[in-house]
């Protein structure tokens, strides 16, 4: 049976966004039904894996070690949940080092399909900006939107890649992959 996983952006699609960024680890607020998704996404035999691009390290906004004990305290409200993160990935340049990980640019999910052994071909990618769904595309995967974090503002710019799916939010979104499944099972 082939891998059932599924990539989400962090800010915006999990958690609440921040324009000056999320710098601590109390600053980091679950959107509601965001963790029930990803523990439901787990209870169904998914893996799931967030992609993240974490620009304040570079512009000096946090450390190393204040964005592990941020994604410590997501890894903590998932399991609370009844789920789990599988594997998580981010990109620690600014906008303007050129680098390969940075969304739009697909490196990141090269990277979490190689830990986790898993195709990127046709995997859900769920963000809430053009770049997480320009990075799907480049790596044939299945671009989703939530109208969460800047999902709106996307959406009102009216730049989505054709076939991109919308969705009001995580939870609305896993319901419909949950249900795909079940139709094919």
């Amino acid at each position: 049976m082939a891998v059932r996983w599924a990539i989400l952006d962090r800010d915006g699609v999990i958690n609440y966004d921040s324009e000056a960024f999320i710098r601590a680890p109390g600053q980091w607020q679950s959107i509601p039904g965001s963790l029930p998704a990803i523990a439901a996404l787990s209870r169904a035999g998914w893996r799931v894996a967030v992609a993240t691009n974490q620009s304040g390290l570079a512009r000096g906004l946090l450390d190393t070690q204040t964005l592990e004990a941020i994604h410590e305290r997501l890894y903590t409200a998932v399991a609370e949940a009844g789920g789990r993160i599988d594997s998580l990935a981010y990109c620690p340049h600014g906008p303007g080092d050129g680098c390969g990980c940075r969304k739009p640019q697909p490196g990141l999910y090269r990277q979490l399909a190689a830990q986790l052994g898993a195709p990127l071909a046709g995997t859900p990618v769920i963000g809430d900006s053009a770049r997480d769904l320009e990075a799907a595309l480049a790596v044939g995967a299945r671009p989703i939107l939530v109208r969460t974090g800047k999902g709106e503002q996307t959406l009102a710019q009216g730049v989505l890649p054709a076939g991109t799916e919308v969705y009001a939010d995580l939870r609305a979104a896993v319901a419909q992959l949950l249900e795909e499944e079940e139709d094919t099972a």
